[in-house]
């Protein structure tokens, strides 16, 4: 018997991505439910017009947004995409033959990245593994904030699909660092939190290091000038998340 599936998908001023996304869905969607935290472009207007189901709900983090999103989803059969993600031809066909053969309780998508224009085929970026479709009743999100994961229950099943989860990550060299910065001030914050203040090593070593294995051992130089700086930035963002949190700690140790 083939099961009914809900694609789940979180937004916020997501105009230039949300269309593509929901068309991509169509042939394998029962239900599209689109999340949003009060976008303040067309993102409503365009999903009211593709008609799928629309609910805003304030955020409250990426963890928190993506579990609220699963209890208004229909089904619990659950596809997760992010606005700037789309279905692949082939992973398409592969995700018909899963609901009319569901095995597992999760399964396993290869996202393949598209940086300003390029596929992104090596740099430690592909294939980027993803936990997207899944019973809802065996698991939840969680992970640390914003580096969200769904975590499947104790002694689940899961498998790996053919296709790919397209990425349409960043159109500019600068989106990319104000990414970075945004998310690096949030993971610095956690590990404030987590009285976790920075070592020698985290400081350091650990950026260089993300940059030899990046660039040299999951060969980035392959991809040409953006992999030299998606490299370059991934490092920079090892070292702005540490820099900041020593930063936090001193500031507290000041007052």
């Amino acid at each position: 018997m083939q099961v009914k599936l809900s694609v789940v998908i979180i937004t916020f001023n997501e105009e230039k991505n949300i269309a593509r996304c929901v068309n991509s869905v169509r042939e394998i969607a029962d239900e599209v439910m689109v999340v949003d935290s009060f976008s303040k472009d067309r993102t409503e207007e365009i999903c009211r017009e593709l008609n799928v189901k629309f609910v805003q709900h304030a955020f409250a983090g990426h963890i928190e947004q993506k579990n609220f999103a699963i209890t208004q989803a229909a089904y619990p059969h659950i596809l997760s995409l992010d606005a700037d993600e789309a279905l692949s031809p082939e992973l398409i066909e592969t995700i018909k033959a899963v609901k009319n053969d569901w095995q597992a309780d999760g399964y396993f998508l290869n996202r393949l990245t598209n940086y300003c224009g390029q596929w992104i085929k090596h740099s430690g970026w592909y294939p980027d593994r993803k936990l997207r479709l899944w019973d809802s009743r065996k698991g939840a999100w969680g992970g640390t904030n914003p580096h969200d994961k769904f975590i499947l229950e104790p002694n689940t099943t899961v498998k790996y699909l053919s296709g790919d989860l397209l990425h349409y990550s960043f159109y500019t060299i600068t989106q990319h660092v104000e990414q970075v910065n945004k998310f690096t001030s949030i993971g610095a914050q956690q590990l404030f939190n987590k009285g976790k203040n920075p070592t020698a090593y985290q400081l350091f070593l650990k950026p260089s290091l993300k940059f030899f294995l990046s660039y040299v051992i999951k060969r980035g130089f392959l991809d040409g000038f953006y992999g030299y700086t998606i490299c370059k930035i991934s490092a920079m963002a090892v070292y702005l998340k540490y820099a900041k949190a020593a930063e936090l700690f001193q500031q507290a140790k000041n007052k």
